[in-house]
């Protein structure tokens, strides 16, 4: 019986340029050349959601990772030097940031050391969680939250934290750019020190040890040259605790962070421009009066002897109407309720967070014998804790401010209201026209602080007046605030002023009364940022190179192969800290796969090794009795588990009718006791396809793990051996129409016309892996 059962075909429109299995579902994640990320199920190639390009993310995918616990999907765009991590329940970003490079790999992994402080740390609650209250959930009712949160809970944002045990995405790209995530949030390591551009990247489980492959060129038109790296990352491993609770806090700031940017975000929303309807009728009255006579002194007389002149009575009357005062009216209490509730319930808890948890880092920070080492500054955290301050002195400003305009709004509303319908002669209702000479003076002092004209604001916001303050903090520019907040004879600001030792303290936080929130929090950002650079900057200069070696150099039909489907593959065994390496060789028209043995641990020399696999023409009797006797070459290998490679081969010699077979290569029938006599001593002067003469060479015999792949051309492989299951990738020739009757979403089918502007057509297939008998 074959090691193999299939269970499903797919022909894809588009090319698939990257695949992965998600660790813990039966979910693979496909990204092709359109810039689509789709995630589809196992049964029936179900698609569960797709991700179409769009300009703000990017449109060109070149890395798939998903996290440990399969919750998070990452990808990195080349065109807008991004990396996205997306909720595997729905397609939006939960979070994203900026790179340097373009991204060529990524690799996430989950560090399964243990010590009796890490398992103190992973069972014991989060203190945060007893002394700061449970963050609100983030309002679904607003279209940047909508987007990204489900009916039944907008709490998503706390699935970026994520399982305690510390994981780390692993970011390779070009120009030799490394960068390590903690948790796929927070930088924790750049490094460098490593040429050309990443092919493939593996961090050992006991952060001991990183690989990586890269494709060193000297020019364009020249051959690429693919090299091995192990680089020691013995400071990561040996202050593993620390890292940990580091990192833990590291990603609780970040999340906060965002939690705080989509808060605010949901504010901006709840802003009206219709708020600025006042502003905009004023200013158009201004430039059309014929009268000499100011807006405020306009509306002074109407306040004072209830006549109004014919001009302001047509600006009242047919422009703003008694309909339309009530609607703006109505907005105004709205909008401003509105934001009023995030600032108290959302900016205020998570900045309070943020304030603890940065707390948290400093008093970290202070213990130097046990972070010292790992590049935490007390100073630049203090900094921080300050510029969070700022915020949210900033966050009460913008309170009393939309206090301060319902009042002053409603007041002068309800005053215009009750002249408007005098000018129309309707009937007032005795409760309105009930007007006490405070109310009269309050209103007084509202026109004339609001309603002065402003040449010099006009020059700036093309408006004489801004008798509505509040969006004025929700604008996300550089420019100082229109109308900031009247400090005249405030005592505290007196009392500041006079006091020189006060004015420098430390114990205060510094109050920007010119800026707007968003300037504040862009600032609180930059400034955490910084501080938490540092650790990044020291960790990744404590990374050295303890082993380079030159593979082979490519092959020009090699340069045209998708990234993704490009050996070398790395791969972590996570049991016995050994770093593998496959890789193939073209040798007299035959590709062996080569597997190099790092252990992680670069100090000790054992383990390590390189051997040559060989599959000889046991396969093809099979196959074709009546076939002359041939080797086959490897196109695509990938790890299955800690003790088997799945591989696709196909004849060296091939022919039409050749079938292409995928097979189980078990790894105790490459390793046996001899292979300890023939240990192969590499001439670091040369690269390793220049000495493939002297590796040592196994002929295996897969007995029943193979199965050949019938009608198919095959040529990439995706596994998950957890899942027990494989993706074979092939191309088809496209001189015919194909057939789309196997697809169950909806796809065009391809016509002879517009097939002629293609080249190939990707099917896919499924399989299950099945114990040999």
């Amino acid at each position: 019986m074959p090691a193999f059962r299939q269970v499903g075909e797919k022909q894809l429109p588009q090319e698939v340029v990257f695949m992965a299995w998600s660790p813990k579902r039966d979910l693979i994640a496909l990204a092709n050349r359109a810039g689509e990320v789709l995630l589809h199920r196992l049964a029936n190639f179900q698609r569960v959601w797709s991700l179409p390009p769009n300009e703000n993310t990017g449109k060109e995918v070149t890395a798939l990772a998903w996290r440990p616990d399969g919750k998070i999907l990452a990808f990195g765009l080349s065109d807008t030097k991004r990396i996205i991590l997306c909720d595997v329940e729905k397609p939006e970003s939960l979070h994203s940031f900026s790179v340097d490079s373009s991204i060529t790999y990524m690799h996430w992994m989950e560090v399964t050391e243990e010590s009796s402080v890490l398992t103190s740390f992973y069972n014991a609650e989060d203190e945060s969680n007893l002394l700061l209250p449970k963050l609100p959930a983030l309002p679904k009712n607003y279209s940047t939250t909508a987007k990204i949160f489900s009916e039944e809970k907008s709490d998503e944002i706390m699935k970026l934290l994520g399982d305690v045990r510390l994981n780390t995405l692993v970011l390779g790209g070009s120009s030799g750019f490394i960068e390590i995530y903690a948790y796929g949030m927070f930088k924790i390591a750049a490094v460098t020190g490593v040429a050309g551009s990443c092919r493939g990247l593996c961090l050992s489980s006991d952060l001991k040890s990183l690989s990586v492959i890269t494709e060193i060129r000297d020019s364009s038109d020249s051959e690429a040259e693919i090299t091995y790296f192990q680089l020691d990352t013995s400071l990561l491993s040996s202050y593993l605790p620390e890292v940990t609770r580091m990192a833990r806090k590291f990603t609780h700031i970040s999340t906060l962070l965002q939690y705080i940017k989509l808060s605010l975000t949901c504010m901006c929303e709840a802003w009206e421009e219709i708020l600025m309807q006042m502003d905009s009728r004023l200013t158009k009255f201004v430039q059309e009066k014929n009268t000499t006579t100011s807006v405020q002194d306009e509306f002074m007389q109407l306040l004072l002897w209830g006549k109004a002149s014919l001009e302001l009575q047509a600006l009242l009357m047919n422009q703003l109407t008694v309909k339309g005062l009530k609607k703006l009216g109505q907005s105004i209490e709205s909008s401003y309720s509105s934001i009023q509730k995030l600032v108290i319930s959302h900016l205020q808890s998570g900045s309070e967070a943020l304030l603890y948890h940065l707390s948290e880092l400093k008093g970290m920070a202070l213990w130097k014998q046990k972070y010292e080492s790992l590049g935490l500054d007390a100073s630049g955290i203090e900094e921080a804790i300050t510029a969070v301050g700022s915020f949210i002195l900033k966050a009460n400003e913008l309170l009393q401010v939309i206090d301060s305009s319902m009042k002053n709004f409603k007041a002068f509303f309800r005053w215009l209201y009750v002249a408007m319908l005098r000018m129309s002669e309707d009937h007032v209702l005795p409760e309105l026209n009930k007007m006490t000479q405070k109310d009269i003076t309050f209103v007084a002092d509202f026109l004339t602080e609001h309603f002065n004209e402003a040449p010099e604001l006009y020059n700036r916001k093309g408006k004489y007046f801004n008798v509505e303050r509040v969006g004025q903090y929700l604008k996300d520019e550089d420019d100082d605030l229109v109308s900031p907040p009247n400090t005249e004879g405030n005592q505290w600001f007196n009392f500041l002023k006079n006091s020189t030792h006060l004015k420098e303290s430390p114990l205060l936080f510094p109050y920007y009364p010119e800026k707007s929130l968003h300037f504040v929090k862009r600032q609180m950002e930059g400034v955490i940022d910084q501080c938490l650079q540092k650790p990044a900057d020291v960790i990744g200069k404590s990374v050295h190179q303890a082993v380079c070696m030159s593979l082979y150099k490519t092959s020009e039909s090699e340069d045209s192969t998708p990234q993704l489907f490009k050996l070398p593959f790395l791969w972590n065994d996570k049991t016995s800290n050994i770093h593998y390496v496959l890789f193939t060789i073209l040798e007299n028209s035959i590709s062996k796969i080569y597997i190099l043995r790092r252990h992680t641990d670069t100090s000790r020399s054992v383990s390590n090794g390189i051997l040559a696999v060989e599959f000889g023409n046991f396969l093809n009797n099979s196959i074709n009795e009546s076939s002359d006797s041939r080797c086959y070459s490897c196109l695509d290998a990938h790890f299955y588990d800690d003790e088997t490679v799945t591989v696709v081969l196909k004849e060296s010699v091939e022919q039409e009718g050749k079938e292409r077979v995928l097979a189980q290569l078990p790894l105790s029938s490459v390793y046996t006791d001899e292979d300890q006599d023939r240990e192969f001593i590499w001439d670091s002067t040369k690269r390793l396809d220049e000495q493939s003469g002297e590796i040592p060479t196994r002929a295996v015999i897969l007995e029943n793990q193979w199965r050949v792949l019938e009608n198919m051309k095959a040529q990439y492989v995706a596994v998950n051996g957890i899942r027990k299951v494989s993706c074979v990738v092939s191309t088809a020739s496209v001189n015919k129409p194909v057939d789309c009757n196997l697809c169950q979403d909806t796809v065009v089918p391809l016509s002879l016309h517009n097939m002629e502007k293609l080249t190939e057509v990707f099917r896919s297939a499924f399989f299950t892996f099945q114990p040999a008998e």
